[in-house]
């Protein structure tokens, strides 16, 4: 009963972390705002950081399984 939610969990932060990661690096190779009202490094370097810990969160609650 509880692998329900693991999976599902995992799923939506796996899935939410990569998409963040990709749309971020597609932004930036196109030298396209990536947060407005942020330095461009800095708004990079905070959603990959966010993305990056959406995908590991992901992978931890697939690890708990």
């Amino acid at each position: 009963m509880e692998s329900g939610p693991a999976i599902f969990a995992g799923t939506a932060f796996t899935l939410f972390g990569g998409a963040l990661l990709l749309w971020t690096t597609v932004r930036a190779l196109h030298r396209a705002p990536v947060a407005h009202g942020l330095p461009p490094r800095a708004a990079v370097a905070l959603t990959s950081l966010s993305g990056a810990v959406f995908l590991a969160l992901g992978v931890w609650c697939f690890g708990r399984l």
